[in-house]
Protein backbone atom coordinates (compact mmCIF):
# COMPACT_ATOMS: atom_id res chain seq x y z
CA UNK A 1 0.00 0.00 0.00
CA UNK A 2 0.84 3.40 -1.25
CA UNK A 3 -0.57 6.48 0.48
CA UNK A 4 1.34 10.11 1.01
CA UNK A 5 1.00 12.56 3.71
CA UNK A 6 1.58 16.34 3.61
CA UNK A 7 3.21 17.21 7.18
CA UNK A 8 1.47 20.25 8.68
CA UNK A 9 4.54 22.78 7.93
CA UNK A 10 6.32 24.74 10.76
CA UNK A 11 5.63 28.29 10.54
CA UNK A 12 8.76 30.61 10.36
CA UNK A 13 8.77 31.70 14.24
CA UNK A 14 9.39 28.23 15.33
CA UNK A 15 12.58 27.84 13.22
CA UNK A 16 14.16 30.91 14.03
CA UNK A 17 14.22 29.75 17.24
CA UNK A 18 15.58 26.13 16.42
CA UNK A 19 18.99 24.96 17.79
CA UNK A 20 21.39 22.95 16.77
CA UNK A 21 24.97 21.94 17.36
CA UNK A 22 25.73 24.63 13.51
CA UNK A 23 24.28 27.30 15.77
CA UNK A 24 24.77 26.60 19.69
CA UNK A 25 24.68 29.17 21.80
CA UNK A 26 24.88 28.78 25.82
CA UNK A 27 23.24 32.04 26.59
CA UNK A 28 20.11 31.68 23.72
CA UNK A 29 19.56 28.01 25.87
CA UNK A 30 18.51 30.04 28.43
CA UNK A 31 16.36 32.70 27.14
CA UNK A 32 14.49 30.68 24.58
CA UNK A 33 15.97 27.87 22.48
CA UNK A 34 13.80 24.59 20.33
CA UNK A 35 15.55 21.32 20.83
CA UNK A 36 15.42 17.90 19.43
CA UNK A 37 16.56 15.31 20.92
CA UNK A 38 16.68 11.29 20.28
CA UNK A 39 15.07 10.18 23.43
CA UNK A 40 17.15 7.15 24.48
CA UNK A 41 15.53 3.99 25.41
CA UNK A 42 13.77 3.30 29.27
CA UNK A 43 14.50 7.01 29.35
CA UNK A 44 10.99 8.86 30.43
CA UNK A 45 10.19 11.95 28.76
CA UNK A 46 10.67 13.50 31.96
CA UNK A 47 14.15 11.89 32.68
CA UNK A 48 14.97 13.99 29.83
CA UNK A 49 13.47 17.17 30.61
CA UNK A 50 15.21 17.29 33.53
CA UNK A 51 18.52 16.42 32.31
CA UNK A 52 17.82 19.50 29.80
CA UNK A 53 17.32 21.43 32.49
CA UNK A 54 20.07 20.78 34.17
CA UNK A 55 23.22 20.81 31.73
CA UNK A 56 21.11 24.06 29.85
CA UNK A 57 20.28 26.12 33.85
CA UNK A 58 17.28 27.47 31.94
CA UNK A 59 14.35 28.63 34.25
CA UNK A 60 11.19 26.76 32.28
CA UNK A 61 11.51 23.61 30.32
CA UNK A 62 9.67 21.85 28.62
CA UNK A 63 8.63 18.75 26.20
CA UNK A 64 6.49 19.37 23.20
CA UNK A 65 4.89 15.89 23.28
CA UNK A 66 5.15 12.79 25.41
CA UNK A 67 7.83 9.35 24.21
CA UNK A 68 6.96 6.56 26.45
CA UNK A 69 9.77 5.01 27.99
CA UNK A 70 9.72 2.06 25.65
CA UNK A 71 9.88 4.23 22.51
CA UNK A 72 13.01 6.46 21.26
CA UNK A 73 13.43 9.32 18.77
CA UNK A 74 11.91 12.53 18.93
CA UNK A 75 11.52 14.08 21.54
CA UNK A 76 11.11 17.97 21.60
CA UNK A 77 12.42 20.68 24.50
CA UNK A 78 11.92 24.02 24.47
CA UNK A 79 13.66 25.92 26.72
CA UNK A 80 12.94 29.95 28.13
CA UNK A 81 10.14 31.65 26.41
CA UNK A 82 9.95 29.13 23.58
CA UNK A 83 7.81 26.80 26.44
CA UNK A 84 5.28 29.35 25.30
CA UNK A 85 5.52 27.51 21.49
CA UNK A 86 5.07 23.80 23.00
CA UNK A 87 1.26 23.54 21.91
CA UNK A 88 1.74 25.13 18.53
CA UNK A 89 4.47 22.21 18.00
CA UNK A 90 2.05 19.37 19.50
CA UNK A 91 -0.84 20.40 17.25
CA UNK A 92 1.25 19.46 14.37
CA UNK A 93 1.02 15.75 12.62
CA UNK A 94 3.37 13.03 14.02
CA UNK A 95 5.64 10.03 11.96
CA UNK A 96 6.49 6.93 13.36
CA UNK A 97 7.95 3.61 12.70
CA UNK A 98 8.04 0.50 14.68
CA UNK A 99 6.69 -3.39 14.99
CA UNK A 100 3.24 -5.04 15.76
CA UNK A 101 3.62 -8.62 17.34
CA UNK A 102 1.15 -11.17 16.86
CA UNK A 103 0.11 -14.08 19.03
CA UNK A 104 -0.10 -12.06 22.44
CA UNK A 105 -1.83 -8.81 24.18
CA UNK A 106 -0.88 -6.95 27.29
CA UNK A 107 -2.97 -4.72 29.25
CA UNK A 108 -0.95 -1.46 28.41
CA UNK A 109 -1.22 -2.65 24.49
CA UNK A 110 2.90 -2.69 24.52
CA UNK A 111 5.47 -4.37 26.79
CA UNK A 112 5.18 -2.49 29.95
CA UNK A 113 2.99 -5.38 31.12
CA UNK A 114 2.88 -8.92 30.97
CA UNK A 115 0.72 -11.28 28.51
CA UNK A 116 -2.66 -11.14 29.22
CA UNK A 117 -3.94 -13.48 26.81
CA UNK A 118 -2.91 -15.50 24.14
CA UNK A 119 -4.25 -15.70 19.62
CA UNK A 120 -3.68 -18.11 17.03
CA UNK A 121 -2.53 -16.31 13.66
CA UNK A 122 -1.55 -18.95 11.57
CA UNK A 123 -4.77 -18.40 9.29
CA UNK A 124 -4.25 -14.29 8.76
CA UNK A 125 -2.70 -13.75 4.99
CA UNK A 126 -0.66 -11.21 3.79
CA UNK A 127 -3.98 -9.85 2.07
CA UNK A 128 -5.55 -9.56 5.03
CA UNK A 129 -2.93 -7.54 6.87
CA UNK A 130 -2.76 -4.87 4.41
CA UNK A 131 -6.46 -4.78 4.03
CA UNK A 132 -6.96 -3.90 7.90
CA UNK A 133 -4.10 -1.04 7.14
CA UNK A 134 -6.08 0.32 4.58
CA UNK A 135 -9.14 -0.15 7.03
CA UNK A 136 -7.09 2.17 10.08
CA UNK A 137 -6.05 4.74 7.34
CA UNK A 138 -7.87 7.98 7.36
CA UNK A 139 -10.24 9.06 10.04
CA UNK A 140 -10.61 6.30 12.57
CA UNK A 141 -12.42 6.14 15.76
CA UNK A 142 -9.92 5.12 18.83
CA UNK A 143 -10.06 4.62 22.47
CA UNK A 144 -6.53 5.89 24.49
CA UNK A 145 -5.28 2.94 26.29
CA UNK A 146 -6.01 2.60 29.80
CA UNK A 147 -2.42 3.21 30.77
CA UNK A 148 -2.08 6.52 29.79
CA UNK A 149 -1.86 10.21 30.39
CA UNK A 150 -5.13 10.65 29.56
CA UNK A 151 -7.11 12.57 32.52
CA UNK A 152 -10.01 11.19 33.87
CA UNK A 153 -11.79 13.60 36.40
CA UNK A 154 -8.47 14.93 36.93
CA UNK A 155 -6.58 11.54 37.40
CA UNK A 156 -4.60 9.89 34.63
CA UNK A 157 -5.33 7.17 33.49
CA UNK A 158 -2.45 5.32 34.17
CA UNK A 159 -3.11 5.61 38.15
CA UNK A 160 -6.33 4.21 37.68
CA UNK A 161 -4.71 1.17 35.83
CA UNK A 162 -2.12 0.71 38.15
CA UNK A 163 -4.79 -0.04 40.91
CA UNK A 164 -6.78 -2.35 38.83
CA UNK A 165 -9.54 0.23 38.62
CA UNK A 166 -11.48 0.41 35.59
CA UNK A 167 -12.55 3.89 34.00
CA UNK A 168 -14.38 4.49 31.01
CA UNK A 169 -12.27 6.09 28.47
CA UNK A 170 -13.82 8.41 25.65
CA UNK A 171 -13.40 7.58 21.68
CA UNK A 172 -11.48 9.98 20.03
CA UNK A 173 -11.31 10.82 15.43
CA UNK A 174 -7.98 10.72 15.06
CA UNK A 175 -5.99 10.66 11.63
CA UNK A 176 -4.33 8.34 9.95
CA UNK A 177 -2.79 10.02 7.02
CA UNK A 178 -0.08 6.81 5.86
CA UNK A 179 0.02 3.30 7.55
CA UNK A 180 2.65 0.92 5.55
CA UNK A 181 3.85 -2.57 6.93
CA UNK A 182 5.99 -5.06 5.74
CA UNK A 183 7.70 -7.90 7.22
CA UNK A 184 6.15 -11.49 8.43
CA UNK A 185 3.98 -13.00 10.71
CA UNK A 186 4.28 -12.32 14.09
CA UNK A 187 6.37 -9.18 13.77
CA UNK A 188 5.12 -6.91 11.37
CA UNK A 189 7.15 -3.59 10.87
CA UNK A 190 5.27 -0.09 9.82
CA UNK A 191 4.89 3.19 9.16
CA UNK A 192 2.73 5.71 10.25
CA UNK A 193 1.88 9.32 9.70
CA UNK A 194 -1.20 10.20 12.21
CA UNK A 195 -2.32 13.89 13.57
CA UNK A 196 -1.78 14.59 17.29
CA UNK A 197 -3.72 12.59 19.78
CA UNK A 198 -3.16 9.36 17.51
CA UNK A 199 -2.17 6.66 20.45
CA UNK A 200 0.17 3.92 18.27
CA UNK A 201 -0.31 1.58 21.11
CA UNK A 202 -4.32 1.49 20.51
CA UNK A 203 -3.50 1.26 17.09
CA UNK A 204 -1.50 -1.95 17.44
CA UNK A 205 -4.07 -3.70 19.88
CA UNK A 206 -7.00 -2.48 17.52
CA UNK A 207 -5.40 -4.33 14.19
CA UNK A 208 -4.47 -7.56 15.86
CA UNK A 209 -8.42 -7.27 17.08
CA UNK A 210 -9.90 -6.59 13.93
CA UNK A 211 -8.05 -9.32 12.07
CA UNK A 212 -9.82 -11.61 14.79
CA UNK A 213 -6.41 -12.08 16.37
CA UNK A 214 -4.41 -10.20 19.14
CA UNK A 215 -1.37 -8.14 18.94
CA UNK A 216 0.77 -5.14 21.01
CA UNK A 217 3.26 -2.86 20.53
CA UNK A 218 6.95 -4.00 20.59
CA UNK A 219 8.86 -1.62 19.29
CA UNK A 220 8.30 2.06 18.42
CA UNK A 221 10.23 5.48 16.74
CA UNK A 222 9.20 8.64 16.56
CA UNK A 223 11.01 10.29 13.23
CA UNK A 224 8.91 12.98 12.84
CA UNK A 225 6.83 16.02 13.70
CA UNK A 226 5.65 18.61 11.77
CA UNK A 227 8.66 19.36 9.39
CA UNK A 228 11.31 18.64 12.36
CA UNK A 229 12.83 15.36 11.62
CA UNK A 230 14.51 12.92 13.66
CA UNK A 231 17.77 12.94 11.73
CA UNK A 232 18.59 16.78 12.89
CA UNK A 233 18.60 15.63 16.63
CA UNK A 234 20.93 15.83 19.04
CA UNK A 235 21.89 12.68 21.27
CA UNK A 236 22.04 13.55 25.03
CA UNK A 237 25.37 12.28 25.23
CA UNK A 238 26.37 15.29 22.38
CA UNK A 239 24.53 17.87 23.70
CA UNK A 240 25.97 17.80 27.39
CA UNK A 241 29.55 18.26 25.74
CA UNK A 242 28.59 20.92 23.98
CA UNK A 243 27.24 22.58 27.10
CA UNK A 244 30.29 21.47 28.75
CA UNK A 245 29.28 18.59 30.79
Amino acid sequence: MENSVKFEPVVEELKDFLMTSANFDAERLKTGSILLFDKPLHWSSFKLVKKVKYVTMAKRVGHAGTLDPLATGLLIICTGKCTKMIEQIQNQAKGYTGTITFGQTTPSYDLETEFDAYFDFSTITNEELLAASQYFTGDVTQVPPAFSAVKINGTRAYKFARQGVEVEIKKRVIRISEFKINGELPNINFEVACSKGTYIRSLADDYGRYLNSGSHLSALRRTKIGDYHIDDAFNIEDFQHLCGF
